[in-house]
């Protein structure tokens, strides 16, 4: 199942006018699901309220350690410096009420510190994939309406490119990740923006109901798309992931703490929502890693912090569960996950908590950029009963499968494969992701999905990491093609893996496309795997 066309209140305006086009003369409201959690209450403030709102309780602990250099801030860190950079963004840089600011940042301590000093300023704020080349970085900054870029060191070339061939004079604030580190020519320091106390007066924060963060979405056709989210859509879904059937976090005692490392790229809605403001709002200590290196970083990390809570994606647990030099008493402390970004098969499910050998709570869960990003996610009542689902509706949601060439958007019900369409509060029901619409592999008439050949390819002795995609043929007009990572030291036998699969799926959902054995499976910064290149690929050289 998956989620092409969303209404969400107004997370999305235009987004929600085409929905409302097919929803318009649709069934009544008990015609959808809904969830059996409670709805929570949204409290009407502005998103730095909320989220600020208990600093000073936890005011002298650890906010923010970089897990590369060490550098850190407390949470009275995060509160002074946010409220400076606000002023000096007013005042230095003439920035006005509405104005956008882009983030172009790896995951550092200095992330939150911008988003939360910008929205005191009264700013909106955009983030961009910092993997961008400088065209990518000037069409968003374009599409946006940028005023300002805060960046790093290693990505100023990039930046400034970008922001020559943008019109107007963009300023780059630069972020110095070491204190010899010298400042590019007509860059802007950000330590003298956030240490300085400038003396201008604080602004009325804006209307919750205003847009406040732009992140832009892929989605599977056409370029990437601005999402506008207020601070309502956003205390929303944070209100909404803390009830006490999803709450992994626990209040901050004098001895003990939550600690997370923050892998999940911030840039990323998933990684914005659960970390920038999520665990940062719970006192939550976060270990930030700028890039992923299993052994220097992320393993050393867990070893060291000791973690009890991990955001993951699924090629994340997979790492964990198959990488022999990951061990089970690394996890002593865990007690919950919560993955999302892509599909988390049951097997892999099951692999993890084994390898873990400790009862935790598995939270996966499904989102989109449009919703802030959480639709679904399985309750903690349903731990370990339905695997690879994504569980329940968040409270005060609504969802119906609809058959996506349906006009009138009719309710499907139960064991139906369609398209997701979303409101608001939603029912017991659990959802289990088939795969986006534009991905489905069309075999004659019947659909199939790629993630449910990944996650049998996986379970295969020898193989890492698999992607599947169709590939046209004269008689079935698509078939599945598996693209395969073989583990170290292995080699794999491509028949006896089709053999495999064939045994456990319809006729329809054999590899007739055949088997090739690559290097690596391409994927973007939150782990969904990019077919549209593994099929230029096949396009362009028949691989």
């Amino acid at each position: 199942m998956v989620l092409q066309r969303v209404f969400i209140n107004s997370l999305n305006r235009r987004g929600a006018l085409a929905v409302l086009k097919h929803v318009r003369h649709s069934s009544t409201a008990e015609h959808c699901y809904k969830s059996s959690i409670p709805d929570v209450q949204i409290p009407n403030v502005h998103l730095i309220e909320y989220v600020m709102k208990d600093f000073g309780k936890w005011h002298d602990k650890i906010a923010l350690e970089c897990g590369f250099t060490g550098r850190k801030y407390t949470y009275e860190d995060l509160r002074i410096k946010s409220t400076n950079l606000n002023k000096s963004l007013r005042k230095k840089l003439k920035l006005q009420k509405e104005d956008t600011v882009a983030l172009l940042l790896p995951n550092i301590p200095e992330f939150p510190i911008c988003i939360y000093g910008a929205l005191l300023a009264g700013l909106r704020v955009t983030t961009i994939n910092p993997t961008y080349t400088s065209e990518e970085i000037h069409r968003q900054l374009v599409d946006a309406n940028v005023k300002a870029v805060i960046t790093i060191g290693p990505l100023w070339n990039n930046v400034k490119t970008a922001t020559n061939n943008a019109q107007g004079n963009i300023p780059i604030v630069l972020i110095k990740e070491k204190v010899d580190e010298s400042l590019p020519q007509g860059a802007i320091n950000f330590k003298e923006l956030s240490d300085e106390i400038c003396d201008i007066a604080d602004v009325p924060l804006a209307n919750p109901n205003d847009t406040l963060f732009l992140p832009y979405s892929s989605g599977t056709t056409g370029l990437p798309k601005g999402v506008e989210l207020s601070s309502r859509t956003l205390i929303s879904n944070l209100a909404q992931l803390d009830c006490p059937e999803l709450r992994i976090t626990r209040p901050p005692t004098e001895n003990e703490r939550d600690c997370m490392p923050a892998l999940l790229p911030m840039f990323h809605i998933y990684g914005f929502t659960v970390t920038v403001l999520y665990s940062i709002r719970a006192g939550t200590k976060l270990i930030t890693l700028p890039k992923f290196t299993p052994e220097k970083s992320y393993i050393e990390t867990i070893v060291r912090h000791k973690p009890n809570i991990l955001m993951l994606v699924p090629p994340i647990v997979i790492f964990l569960y198959a990488h022999p030099a990951v061990k089970t008493e690394y996890f002593k402390n865990l007690t919950a996950t919560i993955c999302g970004a892509a599909p988390l098969g049951a097997l892999d499910e099951v692999k993890f908590r084994e390898k873990v050998n400790r009862k935790i709570d598995i939270l996966q869960g499904y989102g989109l950029s449009e919703a802030s990003p959480v639709v679904t996610m399985i309750p903690k009542h349903f731990q370990g009963k339905h695997m690879g689902s994504i569980g329940h509706p968040l409270p005060n949601t609504s969802i119906k499968i609809v058959n996506p060439d349906d006009p009138l958007g009719t309710h499907l019900g139960s064991n139906k494969t369609g398209e997701l369409l979303v409101k608001g509060p939603q029912c017991r029901q659990l959802f289990f992701i088939a795969d986006r619409i534009k991905e489905l592999i069309k075999v004659n008439a019947f659909q199939v999905p790629p993630a449910e050949l990944e996650d049998i390819i996986r379970d295969y002795p020898g193989v890492a990491d698999a992607a599947v995609i169709g590939i046209p043929h004269p008689a079935y007009g698509e078939v599945p093609r598996a693209y395969v990572v073989a583990k170290q030291g292995n080699q794999l036998d491509s028949d006896g893996l089709m053999r495999f699969v064939e045994k456990k799926v319809a006729k329809h959902k054999k590899l007739r496309g055949g088997v090739s054995v690559v290097d690596n499976i391409p994927k973007n910064a939150s782990g969904k795997i990019m077919r549209r290149q593994i099929k230029q690929l096949y396009e362009e050289k028949g691989i």
